[in-house]
């Protein structure tokens, strides 16, 4: 059967290419976890002759498939970026993601490609849209043979001096996590040498809203489909190959929990309950992180989950393009 585009499909495919005078180089899709923000993310970069950048912080590592949700057979024939770069073990940061960031734009854009980013770590999002301007800190070990001194206490302390807001809240309950942050703060207010350029970035951001009661049921049968998929088994092969307790802890909710499952700590029903609860309140912060996105001064373009959100997305961009 042949495919009838409408005519915002067709206004978009003709006009949507970035060039100097675009109204947006970049195409930001958003949402709350379990939104359809990566099935909505590969028919845009579909329709548009675009290349997805994902912008999600366990999604780099390898091996950390169902529980980070990939979903890679979404992508179909779209190229995707920033996704299994990195193996597990390896502290993948900020820095990392706004360098690999920046050289997957700039190399989307040489193939006169649309780059569209897609995820939910607030953070990483953060520092794209708002080009923070970050610098790489070497170990410092007279620093830290100074700091091995301190309490956990007096660490914490001397950090929220150097850094009173602190939006990885983790770097507080870990002690060498702590020791890192201080040293990567005291790093930027010492450095001299010049901040790499970072590539302006006009976004077009979308954002994909559920009612609350409707954006739980979702998480709830994602996870019940996860741990069907084969999420306790991969956390168990991660831990078998290496992988510590410790880190998998780090790696999100699920690695959190199901760890703690498998390590006897808790019961499997425990685990599901906790996590899915854990899940809720996760997408309930990243809709707070959005909101305040906008208060800032971004403009979002919000999509009804329960409709048609590729239609939505086409026409608010068509508007765009020809303002």
């Amino acid at each position: 059967m042949a495919t009838v585009k409408t005519s915002a499909q067709t206004a978009v495919k003709t006009k949507v290419m970035p060039t100097n005078d675009s109204a947006f180089n970049l195409l930001v899709v958003l949402g709350p976890t379990a939104s359809g923000k990566t099935s909505l993310a590969v028919k845009l970069a579909q329709q548009l002759q675009g290349e997805v950048l994902s912008a999600d912080s366990r999604q780099v590592y390898r091996g950390l498939d169902i529980g980070s949700g990939k979903d890679l057979e979404e992508y179909e024939n779209v190229p995707y970026h920033l996704i299994d770069i990195v193996d597990t073990g390896y502290e993948y940061n900020i820095f990392d993601f706004q360098r690999h960031f920046v050289e997957a734009f700039e190399v989307v854009n040489a193939k006169h490609k649309l780059p569209i980013l897609a995820g939910g770590s607030a953070l990483y999002v953060d520092s794209i849209l708002k080009g923070y301007h970050l610098i790489e800190v070497p170990e410092d070990r007279a620093l830290r043979a100074e700091l091995s001194m301190l309490s956990d206490e007096q660490l914490i302390e001397k950090l929220l001096t150097l850094k009173p807001e602190q939006h990885n809240t983790t770097d507080l309950k870990d002690r060498a996590r702590l020791v890192r942050a201080i040293e990567i703060a005291e790093g930027e207010q010492s450095a001299n040498a010049k901040l790499p350029p970072f590539p302006e970035i006009k976004p077009f951001i979308l954002a994909i809203k559920w009612d609350r009661p409707i954006l739980r049921d979702r998480i709830t049968k994602r996870l019940k489909e996860r741990i069907e998929q084969g999420l306790i088994e991969e956390v168990e092969r991660l831990h078998a190959q290496g992988t510590s307790w410790g880190t998998l802890d780090f790696y999100g909710l699920e690695y959190r929990f199901v760890g703690q499952y498998l390590q006897g700590k808790i019961t499997k029903n425990d685990m599901f309950q906790k996590l899915n609860s854990a899940i809720h309140q996760f997408a309930k912060k990243q809709d707070t992180w959005l909101r305040r996105l906008e208060r800032n001064g971004f403009t979002i373009h919000w999509l009804d989950g329960e409709q048609d959100t590729f239609s939505q997305a086409l026409a608010k961009i068509a508007k765009a393009q020809v303002l």
